[in-house]
């Protein structure tokens, strides 16, 4: 390392300036397809409204596939425990 290099790397404290670099455009990159991607999904919403689908339970049903039949299961047993108890 020559003494140049040592003043750069003491004036950036270490900090492998590329490295870094790229890691926060990565980053960026990332959440600008985040916020199309949520854009995209928000007009599939408006589609599904607007071909008579209640948006509400399409949510409900998209959290219940993401979990396991069992948690499903159980949730739905207390559901019905809970209702029954209330003379629903």
């Amino acid at each position: 390392m020559d003494a140049e290099s040592k003043i750069e790397g003491a004036a950036t404290g270490g900090i492998a300036a590329d490295r870094l670099r790229s890691i926060i455009e990565r980053v960026e990159r990332l959440e600008e397809e985040r916020k199309a991607l949520a854009g995209d999904i928000k007009d599939i919403f408006s589609e599904a409204k607007s071909a008579g689908f209640d948006v509400k339970v399409i949510k409900q049903i998209i959290k219940l596939r993401k979990q396991e039949p069992a948690e499903v299961e159980e949730q739905e047993t207390l559901l019905d425990i809970y209702r029954r108890a209330l003379g629903m």
